[in-house]
């Protein structure tokens, strides 16, 4: 079992930048994908940001060139930079831990990012 938490949500108005935690704890085992995920009022959940336990990267045409997706493994914790927020990048922003073997996923509590206009 993994527990995952996140960390550093917030108000911030267009143009600005935040940085997302996530703080993995517990059986990470390899190989994984760990990912932000983020949901929107009235929307479904969708994929910002992955990194594989390998370190390659995969990002949401929406955010690509805004978002820097990275990890410290010594911290076991995941970064999501946000760059040139737009206030349609408001949502409550989901940390993902899925061990590839199995595929069963651990999912954090979420953070909410509110970009004003």
């Amino acid at each position: 079992q993994v527990q995952l938490v996140e960390s550093g949500g917030g108000l911030v108005q267009s143009g600005g930048s935040l940085r997302l935690s996530c703080a993995a704890s517990g059986s990470i085992n390899s190989p994984y994908v760990m990912g932000w995920y983020r949901q929107a009022p009235g929307k479904q959940r969708e994929l910002v940001a992955s990194i594989m336990s390998g370190g390659s990267t995969n990002y949401a045409d929406s955010v690509l060139g805004r978002f820097t997706i990275s990890r410290d493994n010594a911290k076991n914790t995941m970064y999501l930079q946000m760059n040139s927020l737009k206030p349609e990048d408001t949502a409550v922003y989901y940390c993902n831990y899925r061990w590839l073997i199995t595929t069963r996923d651990s999912w954090g509590q979420g953070t909410q990012v509110t970009v004003s206009s």
